[in-house]
C-alpha cells in the first residue's frame, strides 16, 4: 500500500502508526534561526514532513568532518529512523551531505536527496555551449570534486565556485559557529554578494545551485540580480517528492 492510495482503493493495509508524510529530514544539532524557505522551517514544503535532528552533528563538524569519527553512523542512524515512519522521500540540513549520498540511499528504501547537489548530473545536460554551473556554498575551501563526485556529477563538468567565507563574513561565521540571531537584509546581501562575485568572475555561468539549505530563501532575489535561474534544495526535494505523489490529471474535454 502507499500513502496515496486513492479514493476508489476500497481494502488497504497498516502496519504503521501514522500515514502520508512525504519528506523525512535529518538536521544538523543547530539552534540557527530558520526562517520560511530554509528547509528546517516546516512553512518551507508543501507537504507533510518529519525533522529528525542528527544529536552531535554540528554544522563545522558536517562541513570539514563529515565522515570523521561516527557522524557517518548517526547520519545512518537517523535516515533509518525516518525510513521506519514511511516517509517517501528523506533530505538533509547541509549541502555536503553529498558526500555520503550513496551510503544514505543503501541504508534506507525511500528516495534519498542528500544535497541540492545531486541536481548537477542532470543540469550538465542542460548547459549551454561553452557554459558551466555555478556553485554558490558556504565555505568553498570545503567543498571538494569529492563532493561532487558522491551526487553524480560528471567528473569534467565545468563548474565555478563561491563560497560565504568570500562575502562580508556575516554569513559564514554565523551558520560554522552556531549563532542564533539572524539579521535577515545582512544574510540576503550576502548571498546577492556571492552570486554576483560568481558572474562576475565566470559570465559563462548559466545557471546557478545553491549547495547550502540556508539560501533558498534568498533565490528569487539571486535571479533576479544576476539574471540566472537558481536551483536548490527546494527543487532538488520538490522533483523527487513529486515522483512519489503524482497527481490525477482531469479529463476536461
Amino acid at each position: 500500500m502507499t500513502d496515496q492510495a486513492g479514493p476508489n482503493v476500497e481494502v488497504v493495509e497498516g502496519g504503521r502508526n501514522f500515514y502520508g508524510v512525504a519528506l523525512g529530514i535529518l538536521m544538523l544539532d543547530t539552534l540557527l534561526p530558520r526562517i520560511p524557505g530554509d528547509v528546517g522551517n516546516a512553512a518551507t514544503w508543501p507537504w507533510p514532513v518529519m525533522f529528525r535532528v542528527v544529536r552531535g552533528a554540528r554544522a563545522k563538524r558536517a562541513i570539514r568532518a563529515l565522515r570523521g569519527d561516527d557522524l557517518l553512523e548517526l547520519f545512518l542512524d537517523g535516515a533509518r529512523e525516518l525510513d521506519a515512519t514511511g516517509v517517501s522521500v528523506i533530505t538533509t540540513s547541509c549541502g555536503y551531505c553529498a558526500l555520503i549520498q550513496r551510503e544514505l540511499q543503501e541504508a534506507v528504501s525511500a528516495t534519498v536527496v542528500s544535497s541540492s547537489l545531486v541536481q548537477l548530473s542532470w543540469l550538465a545536460g542542460l548547459l549551454p555551449e561553452g557554459g558551466r554551473i555555478g556553485i554558490l556554498t558556504m565555505e568553498a575551501a570545503s567543498l571538494t570534486r569529492e563532493h561532487l563526485a558522491a551526487a553524480g556529477a560528471p567528473a569534467d563538468l565545468p563548474v565555478a565556485m563561491v563560497g560565504m567565507e568570500e562575502t562580508s563574513g556575516y554569513t559564514h561565521q554565523l551558520y560554522l559557529e552556531g549563532g542564533r540571531r539572524l539579521d535577515v537584509a545582512r544574510m540576503r546581501q550576502d548571498v546577492i554578494e556571492g552570486a554576483r562575485l560568481l558572474v562576475e568572475r565566470h559570465p559563462d555561468v548559466s545557471s546557478i545551485v545553491f549547495e547550502c539549505t540556508n539560501f533558498p530563501p534568498y533565490a528569487k532575489d539571486v535571479a533576479e540580480a544576476v539574471g540566472r535561474p537558481v536551483y536548490d534544495l527546494t527543487t532538488a526535494v520538490g522533483w523527487a517528492v513529486s515522483g512519489h505523489r503524482r497527481r490525477l490529471f482531469e479529463d476536461r474535454r
